[in-house]
């Protein structure tokens, strides 16, 4: 414990706070938000209600990290926030995948979303259009103005699917005036990148901006088997284009098409102990004895071959398995269109249509993951092979009266979703282990469970699904500021959501089936805060308010399963403050929510290669029984105290707690088997730091600029239905930059930066499961390690 808040105390730090996403503010709150990451004493113009209002006045609890953050952090994806830059926002790779992403907000982080015909508990946003998969989350970051954490319920103004918060990627937009900006780097791991952001004249009253980013990293763990890619490998690269309209006076329209493709391989998979449970380990001639069977309550013998690494990040793996780069595509258009129709009413609409491909290829576990049977087969090849497509529409009228602010709006989303999987082994042991060989991506013959490969030919189905989904709401929400009690505003509002969804599994295990679901419901989420106005520099508020996750069916499931949604009530009260002139902001939350019908996995995969089901995946979602209890406290300081020295703190503490569930893989209908279930990445303490350090040199804007920040997490669960957590961890992150060096005389400036990525080098396991304990032993996966570089930048 004295470790652990030694690290706290030396670790806190602030997330500057700002808004939700509306791209008509995203100017003005840009340019805000931009200042407050410096100086606490700068107002922040937030959108969260979808109209302008300072942060400090605005109730409720946002953060945000600001554009110059993004580069001090070296952050190039979202991936890169699983360090904890906020406390409370939790970032991390489905299974060991980089092709999709976990994401969650206070605790409401869901385990598998990765699907055809569920949802997440986190909205995610770009520039205001929801997207609806986990797959290509994790592509390139554009020109990114602010990453933006709504916390809490967002069901009124946001919709389903936002139970426990909402994240927006807001990028900038165009300004009409020639200028952007070029960069360039290298790294250790082979690390390149590139990025150029361009801004054109405007003509005609169209402004146009073009982006374009390129991002490379060679893998952190090398491949032995020659010509295959290692883990944690990615190539990224991607473009967009974007025009705004001002055709007169009060119109103004947004377009964009943006197309990313993200190459990227896994975390590696390792064994972390063998034979935890001390079972009698089986010789080979017993196993021969028993029909090339492991003797019931032995273990495996271990193959010579196999590392045990331990708390050990491996730099090469002890086994070469083909691997190849998984491939994301995502690609998008988009339209902002903002029309005042006077000087208090503005009409908007937000109209998109996005799609994902996704081919994933996951060879993380080698023989870390796979017992060892003489002549066995080994390498769990898991390959998904997605196609997703949505549309959405949303309008918004925003006005004011006396004494009365509102907004109201509908919206309009359908989505259709198509996934196929397979698990071919990749791998086949000798007679005593120590010697392997690689098996033919194709095979021969009939295409069986025993008898497949990883060719599209050769590929033995596990399953095959498709769902469509619709969701049609309307929602309304309104301030009101009575007359002679200026200090004090009731806001209350409203949202009501119909969802359907149809989905089809129609192959399980190479047999064709026919499994359908049907999902509709209806739901009304409101939303009431009080606050008041207590000094000019002091703002209390207290805020009630609900939200949900749409039901929908487990595609891992053998007979495609349904299961309903999840609904949360939220009780929150905060205060935001400022103090010294303004050189001090601190911004404090406590909230309880309650959980009903909370979506809970189990797991259960064959690992026996004498099985005619080894390598099938089967997955049950059950609603857990009762409310789960999740408790919260958030404290956010930043701290000004010169002109060139900023600091900064967060924390947040989270307690959670799920009733215990139904396991249906384990007991019978006679003797059902309840469980504790637990929620994952959701340490109890988190807590960040930042310092930054300003020093003039020159007679010009040059200076040298010095970065530090640090993230704290404790253990956390990583496996819904395993009471066993991950390591806490400790990641420190660097840079030292002498920037706006001039280089003309008409504005461009150059900045050469060193920056460093956990830059005390850091290991902890982030994932680890025990689930093969009684067969082989623990696995886990280590956080990335050391990486850092030199980039160069003009400004013009």
């Amino acid at each position: 414990m004295i470790r652990h808040a030694i690290r706290l105390a030396a670790t806190c730090s602030i997330v500057a706070l700002s808004q939700a996403p509306v791209a008509a503010f995203a100017d003005e709150a840009a340019t805000s938000a931009a200042a407050a990451e410096s100086d606490a004493s700068v107002p922040i113009i937030v959108t969260a209600t979808k109209r302008e209002t300072d942060l400090q006045k605005t109730p409720i609890a946002i953060a945000v990290i600001g554009s110059a953050d993004i580069e001090k952090q070296h952050v190039q994806s979202l991936i890169d926030l699983a360090s904890g830059t906020v406390p409370s926002l939790r970032v991390a790779t489905f299974e060991a995948r980089q092709s999709a992403l976990t994401v969650g907000i206070r605790g409401i982080v869901p385990f598998d979303a990765n699907q055809t015909a569920r949802d997440q508990g986190v909205g995610v946003y770009l520039d205001g259009v929801y997207l609806g998969r986990q797959q290509g989350l994790n592509a390139a970051l554009f020109d990114v103005q602010r990453i933006e954490v709504l916390r809490g319920p967002q069901g009124t103004l946001f919709g389903r699917n936002t139970e426990g918060g909402a994240l927006s990627i807001v990028t900038k937009a165009p300004t009409g005036e020639f200028g952007g900006r070029v960069e360039a780097g290298i790294g250790n791991y082979g690390q390149r990148n590139g990025e150029a952001h361009i801004d054109f004249p405007e003509f005609h009253n169209i402004s146009i901006k073009v982006d374009g980013v390129y991002q490379h990293q060679d893998a952190t763990v090398k491949n032995p088997l020659a010509g295959q890619t290692g883990w944690n490998y990615y190539d990224r690269v991607g473009g967009r284009i974007q025009a705004q309209w001002k055709p007169f006076e009060g119109l103004t329209a947004n377009i964009s098409f943006d197309k990313s493709r993200d190459d990227n391989t896994p975390m590696y998979s390792q064994l972390i102990n063998y034979n935890p449970n001390n079972l009698p380990v089986a010789t080979l001639a017993q196993i021969a004895a028993n029909g090339g069977k492991l003797p019931s309550g032995t273990i495996a013998p271990l193959s010579p071959l196999v590392q045990v690494s331990g708390d050990k990040r491996m730099k090469t793996a002890d086994i070469g398995v083909p691997q190849q780069p998984s491939v994301d595509k995502t690609q998008g258009v988009m339209g902002n269109l903002s029309y005042d129709l006077g000087s208090n009413l503005t009409l908007r609409s937000i109209t998109a249509w996005r799609e994902v491909h996704t081919d994933q290829y996951d060879n993380s576990g080698g023989a870390h993951r796979s017992v060892f049977l003489p002549n066995a087969k080994f390498g769990r090849y898991s390959l998904s092979f997605l196609d997703q497509n949505q549309f959405s529409q949303e309008l918004q009228i925003v006005g004011s009266l006396p004494h009365l602010d509102f907004v109201a709006g509908a919206f309009y989303y359908n989505e259709h979703a198509s996934e196929y999987a397979a698990t071919p082994s990749s791998n086949q042991w000798n007679a005593d282990g120590s010697g392997y060989t690689i098996l033919s991506p194709s095979v021969t013959g009939a295409v069986t469970s025993g008898n497949q490969g990883w060719d599209d030919s050769s590929l033995f189905l596990q399953r095959d699904s498709r769902a469509k989904a619709q969701s049609i709401a309307a929602f309304a929400q309104a301030t009101y500021t009575p007359a002679g009690l200026d200090q004090v505003h009731l806001t209350a509002g409203g949202r009501f959501t119909h969802d359907k969804r149809d989905g089809v599994l129609d192959m399980v295990n190479g047999a064709v089936v026919d499994y359908g679901f049907h999902y509709r419901k209806n739901r009304f989420d409101p939303m009431v805060t009080l606050a008041w106005d207590a000094t000019q520099d002091i703002n209390l508020y207290a805020k009630y308010a609900t939200g949900y996750r749409a039901g929908g069916a487990n595609d891992r499931s053998q007979t495609f399963d349904a299961f309903g949604p999840e609904t949360v009530n939220s009780y929150e009260v905060g205060a935001k403050m400022m103090f010294l002139d303004r050189k001090v902001r601190l911004n404090l939350a406590g909230y309880i929510m309650d959980r009903d019908g909370t979506q809970v996995d189990f797991d259960n995969v064959n690992i026996d290669p004498n099985s005619p089901y080894f390598n099938l995946h089967t997955q049950e979602t059950l609603n857990a029984p009762g409310t789960t209890k999740i408790r919260g406290l958030e404290a956010e300081l930043n701290i000004h105290p010169t002109s060139n020295l900023s600091l900064g703190a967060s924390y947040a503490y989270t307690y959670t707690k799920v009733p215990k569930t139904l396991n249906p893989f384990l007991g019978s209908a006679t003797n059902p088997v309840y469980q504790n279930v637990f929620i994952v990445y959701t340490p109890r303490h988190a807590a960040s730091g930042f310092v930054d350090y300003t020093i003039p040199v020159g007679s010009g804007d040059e200076s040298v600029q010095f970065h530090l920040d640090a993230a704290y997490s404790g253990r956390q669960y990583t496996f819904e239905d395993e009471a066993v957590k991950a390591q806490s961890s400790f990641i420190v992150n660097g840079r030292i930059a002498l920037a706006d060096i001039p280089m003309s005389d008409n504005g461009t400036r150059l900045t050469v930066s060193v920056w460093s990525r956990n830059l005390l080098n850091e290991t902890h396991i982030y994932r680890l499961s025990y689930a093969n304990a009684n067969t082989l032993g623990a696995y886990g996966n280590f956080n990335p390690p050391r990486t850092f570089g030199v980039e160069g930048t003009v400004n013009f």
